[in-house]
């Protein structure tokens, strides 16, 4: 039997770090290094595109008015063609445009990138991966072939307590809240902050419309739950702390 490979590595870039557990039975080490390397050189791509801190970056200046989305990179007209079908399927809970400043696809991209780094690395060989891009977490083939990876989600106010755990060979995981970045989240329809729940955390096959899920079930709270009942949402699950309550629920589809 060939020797199972494996590397850990972190990335500074988004303004975060982005964790990376990597393994292969197919390849070697050095390969899997190599695989990285190509995703970092990715991830700092993906930063100067749409970053909303650089002046110089496609969505800066799409945001200012200097250049319009058509003539951006064909990243982010697939980026914004995308956050486009995510506000038909989230009933406008998730909007990108409606924010101060105009366009931040901030709430979408970075699921959205992370599958795409899963997508890098397995060309390369890796067999087991883990993406962890401040939250959003992009999955693939289990921390070992017969064994999920388990994902451990966190009360919004006590970093230190988990009270969620996930068992997931595949997919993705994004979890939306106030807790991160205080309320930062405002509500589409109203302009107002986002009041509909503490912490809401998606599952599904895309990190992207993951990624803006978990973002419009914040905003909705339960009043969100029926949008998993459209037939575009079937792979899809939630799992939500309520705002005003000490108590969670989840979708239908979850359990």
């Amino acid at each position: 039997m060939s020797q199972r490979a494996r590397v850990r590595s972190e990335i500074e870039v988004w303004g975060t770090v982005l964790f990376l557990d990597v393994a292969s039975e197919k390849c070697s080490e050095t390969a899997l290094n190599l695989a990285i390397d190509e995703v970092r050189k990715f991830v700092i791509e993906v930063d100067q595109d749409f970053s909303t801190y650089k002046a110089d970056s496609a969505v800066s200046k799409i945001r200012r008015g200097e250049v319009d989305v058509n003539d951006a990179p064909n990243n982010v007209k697939l980026v914004w063609d995308l956050c486009v079908d995510a506000v038909e399927i989230t009933d406008g809970y998730f909007d990108p445009w409606c924010v101060e400043g105009g366009f931040d696809p901030s709430g979408y991209v970075k699921g959205w990138a992370a599958d795409r780094c899963i997508e890098i690395l397995r060309k390369r060989g890796a067999e087991n991966i883990q993406i962890n891009a401040a939250g959003d977490l992009s999955l693939f083939g289990g921390l070992e072939p017969d064994k999920p990876w388990s994902i451990g989600i966190r009360h919004p106010e006590h970093a230190d307590q988990i009270v969620k755990v996930y068992e997931i060979f595949s997919g993705a995981v994004a979890t939306s809240g106030t807790y991160e970045r205080g309320a930062h989240i405002k509500d589409p329809h109203t302009g107002l902050i986002a009041i509909g729940a503490r912490s809401a955390t998606v599952i599904g096959p895309d990190g992207g419309l993951a990624d803006a899920l978990a973002t419009a079930l914040v905003v909705s709270g339960r009043e969100g739950a029926y949008l998993f009942l459209k037939p575009e949402l079937i792979e899809y699950s939630g799992w939500v702390i309520d705002r005003h309550e000490n108590s969670a629920w989840y979708t239908p589809v979850l359990e």
